[in-house]
């Protein structure tokens, strides 16, 4: 079998379930397990975001959309000569990754025997099916079922370590310039992590909203996670807002309850990293309970003056 991915988490679900000798395309925004990184990359964003605040990725998403209806160009003669079995994309987002309907044209030109599997998810348990989804499309379904139960159980883990404690308001943010919160999985996330998410819904697209709208909102905990950035460019576009988020959360940066999130590699996407995101989160809201949760790369405090 030949698989092309056309989504980070698919791609990491394909690794997880032993099937990397069979990946032969990724995109452009696979970046996990590094040893995928030398396979051909077949789609690419028709704008550079590299060192781009918020604000102007915002608005060069919103150009590409309005002039092309879409942000990524796929490459179709690459993924021809790749001569894919099965391709992986997404209908969730038309922003955060390569759209299912342009996988589904790129398709049709490499091939009617290429199979187009869509992996959507909204919650943490539609995440779960659609690891399984892979593992049917794939042939490797009881290798599936086994990553789920393992993951499952790490969430049962945290659980229990979070049982009966004080849930703390958070407020997580996904973008900063115009500001969204959090939805799909997120809200659920800070749930299962011992918090209450105070914007945002579970299940439900994120959510574009204004600092004046979350002013009074007063979290005891403060997220910040852009959608797609490591945790250095989280850290410097944190910086870049640090008054805006001052405004929303002051109580939270002034209790040292600010953070800055991996967000591109545990909380964006549906894949099984979505799990370490739970555990972080719980060892951010309820350390002493999780004392022994290693957050170095993952989360920091935010700190200093912007």
């Amino acid at each position: 079998m030949r698989i092309a991915s056309l989504l980070a988490s698919a791609t990491e679900t394909v690794c997880a379930l032993g099937l990397e000798e069979h990946l032969v395309a990724i995109s452009h925004e696979c970046d996990y397990p590094p040893s995928v990184l030398d396979r051909p990359r077949v789609s690419r964003p028709r704008f550079d975001p590299t060192g781009q605040s918020s604000a102007a990725i915002d608005a060069a998403v919103r150009r590409a959309m309005r002039e092309h209806g879409s942000v990524y160009v796929v490459d179709h003669e690459r993924l021809r000569a790749l001569q894919p079995d099965l391709l992986f994309a997404q209908a969730v987002c038309q922003v955060c990754a390569v759209p299912t309907s342009l996988a589904a044209d790129a398709a049709r030109l490499v091939g009617e025997e290429v199979k187009v599997v869509s992996v959507d998810a909204h919650t943490v348990d539609e995440i779960f099916e659609s690891m399984l989804a892979v593992g049917r499309a794939a042939g490797a379904e009881a290798a599936a079922e086994r990553l789920v139960q393992a993951l499952k159980a790490r969430l049962a883990a945290v659980a229990q370590a979070v049982a009966g404690c004080d849930r703390p308001r958070v407020l997580a943010i996904e973008w900063l310039d115009p500001p969204f919160v959090p939805g799909h999985w997120v809200p659920e996330m800070i749930e299962r992590a011992g918090g209450r998410c105070v914007a945002g819904a579970a299940g439900r697209p994120s959510r574009e909203t204004t600092w004046e709208a979350l002013a009074g909102l007063d979290p005891d905990v403060l997220v910040v996670m852009p959608c797609g950035f490591d945790l250095d460019r989280s850290r410097t576009e944190a910086a870049r807002y640090r008054n805006e988020l001052a405004r929303v959360a002051e109580r939270a940066l002034n209790s040292g309850r600010a953070f800055v999130v991996d967000g591109s590699a545990y909380f964006n996407r549906s894949g099984p990293r979505t799990v370490d995101g739970v555990e972080i989160l719980a060892a951010l809201l309820h350390p002493e309970r999780l004392a022994g949760m290693d957050l170095h790369g993952r989360a920091e405090p935010l700190v200093g003056e912007g």
